[in-house]
């Protein structure tokens, strides 16, 4: 009778694993199919080329705070910060309080100047008082390499998530793939899928999915934020101990030093390289934000300048309230899902905020039925924000291929809109087959992780650009090439030679070793390094046009003849 009993209850526990998994692809494929109606809507609405770059500049401050919070609460927010966080504890919500931080700079810096100087991306900017095909060159380059390292963190986070929502683990097969292979599976299907977002709905299609998808984030936070708080009676302090016990690191779980900074016993000279590395971390997702170009062509989409100040104080209110949820979210996994738990399905942890929802749905909502209808709504939630982010990344790439290189560096101005938008598309088609190809090795990385690398690329080659160009009088062409391409190689140079590539267990090739690079993370080098590269440029060339930046200052502060 005992093994008949056996039989009877794994026979039990299959029907409920393929109930669970059939309710989770359903509401899954139905939030797939929503955001493709939203895009082909917005695709009949798309006829010039401000349509489909900065969506007719039709959006108010809130919608356009929304669609930047969405943009800016991707994967490695939702994914990356609550799974670093359930993983090191106090180390990993230095990402949380970097990524908002950020935004000061953001709206202290650029928000107003830019939308004020450009028209469609950072280039406009750049190339106003300068010589046009060697700066939009130099800005189109720039924006594809750091678009590529962003769309990275989210194609890995989509691999993770999917593999948990159709309970693929290592060992297991899926239609007839192994995990590894169905992983490779869902990094293409994302890929196609954000070609398809862009290519049809332009910027409108994009930032219509990307308020949805705010909402829906913001809204899936706070409702587990609310459960993980209840399963501790509303008691802060029992829900970190119960976290740091169940990480097995104890008090330290709650201490800054265990995954940044950490101080190794008898090697001074690597304390060392700890130390800095946190510091080049925090100095690198301070500014990188600024120098983001799926972030700054947002501020073309409103019609007036108050406009994008005012998106930019919406878009502080939402990331910094998702922010701190963030934090319930990490140590409510490390404490109701444990480390090991996380580890297994997921060894960088990008699956533990799912992982977490699918534990309080089995608590609250009724057993696994429960838990497979909030982990189904949860990743589907996620999978959103990963499809408006690619989405968001894959338009300003294709957008600065388009406007910046095809229309005016091989074309010198006499492209049509037609023709601009039509190499956009298939600028997008291109540059989505690169981010799949390259996403498939960076599985193994922790997705907020990389996030802070395209962070410090965008610091170091952006970032001294944009602000010589607004505030140096001096600043000419070479300045603005030499920034450029001096920061942008640096710091890519430096990242190919640390051990984010090669060299450790967790590198993109562990397998192989070429690092001499000590540190993670190159911005506490290349992001002066880019200032100095535009300073030297600058004074080495007598290019110089007074009357020029007196115009560019006059439009950047009060918006007169913008667009």
């Amino acid at each position: 009778m005992s093994t008949v009993h056996a039989v009877e209850t794994f026979l039990a526990a299959e029907a409920g694993n393929h109930t669970a998994r059939n309710l989770t692809i359903t509401l899954f494929l139905v939030f797939v199919a929503v955001t493709l109606g939203i895009t082909i809507w917005a695709s009949r609405q798309t006829k010039t080329a401000t349509d489909f770059y900065a969506g007719g500049r039709s959006f108010s401050g809130f919608q356009n705070g929304m669609a930047i919070g969405g943009d800016y609460m991707s994967a490695a927010s939702f994914l990356g910060i609550a799974g670093i966080i359930a993983l090191y504890g106090y180390d990993g919500f230095l990402y949380s309080i970097g990524f908002l931080v950020a935004w000061l700079v953001a709206l202290l810096l650029v928000a107003e100047l830019l939308r004020n100087s450009g028209r469609y991306t950072m280039a406009d900017v750049l190339a106003f008082r300068m010589r046009q095909r060697p700066v939009r060159t130099a800005a189109a380059v720039s924006t594809i390499t750091v678009s590529i390292f962003y769309l990275l963190a989210q194609m890995v986070g989509a691999g993770a998530l999917v593999a948990l929502l159709l309970g693929i683990r290592p060992g297991t097969t899926f239609l007839g793939m192994d995990a590894d292979t169905a992983k490779v599976a869902t990094i293409i299907m994302v890929g196609a899928l954000m070609i398809i977002y862009v290519t049809v709905g332009g910027m409108k299609g994009t930032t219509y999915v990307q308020i949805v998808k705010a909402f829906l984030l913001m809204g899936g936070a706070l409702l587990m934020t609310i459960l993980v708080l209840a399963k501790f009676n509303f008691n802060l302090s029992a829900l970190l101990g119960q976290a740091a016990e169940a990480s097995g690191k104890g008090s330290a779980f709650l201490e800054p030093g265990l995954r940044y900074g950490v101080e190794v016993a008898g090697n001074s000279t690597q304390t060392f390289y700890n130390k800095v590395d946190l510091l080049s971390l925090g100095i690198a997702l301070v500014l990188g934000t600024a120098g983001l170009p799926h972030i700054l062509i947002r501020f073309y989409t409103v019609p007036t300048a108050k406009a994008a100040r005012k998106s930019v104080l919406w878009a502080i209110g939402i990331i910094g309230t998702f922010y701190l949820l963030t934090l319930a979210l990490g140590f409510g996994a490390a404490a109701l899902v444990g480390s090991q738990a996380i580890t297994a399905q997921d060894k960088a942890g990008n699956t533990a905020a799912p992982q977490l929802a699918e534990a309080l749905g089995i608590d609250f909502f009724g057993g696994e039925l429960g838990g497979a209808a909030l982990l189904a709504i949860i990743a589907a939630v996620a999978f959103a924000t990963i499809l408006a982010v690619v989405a968001g990344l894959t338009l300003a790439s294709s957008s600065s291929l388009a406007h910046d290189f095809y229309a005016n560096v091989l074309k010198k101005g006499e492209a049509s809109e037609r023709q601009e938008v039509r190499v956009a598309r298939i600028s997008a088609l291109v540059i989505g087959a690169v981010s799949i190809l390259l996403s498939i090795y960076a599985q193994n990385l922790n997705v907020a992780f990389l996030v802070a690398l395209a962070f410090a690329v965008a610091a170091s080659g952006n970032l001294p650009a944009i602000l010589y160009s607004l505030f140096w009088r001096r600043f000419n062409t070479s300045g603005a090439v030499w920034a450029i391409y001096g920061g942008l190689l640096s710091a890519v140079l430096l990242v190919f030679f640390s051990p984010v590539v090669s060299g450790a267990a967790t590198s993109m090739f562990p397998d192989h070793d070429w690092q001499w690079f000590p540190l993670s993370n190159p911005g506490i080098l290349s992001i002066p390094f880019g200032f100095l590269c535009g300073w030297i440029g600058t004074v080495i060339s007598k290019e110089h046009d007074e009357d020029k930046y007196a115009e560019l200052e006059v439009r950047a502060l009060t918006g007169a003849g913008a667009h």
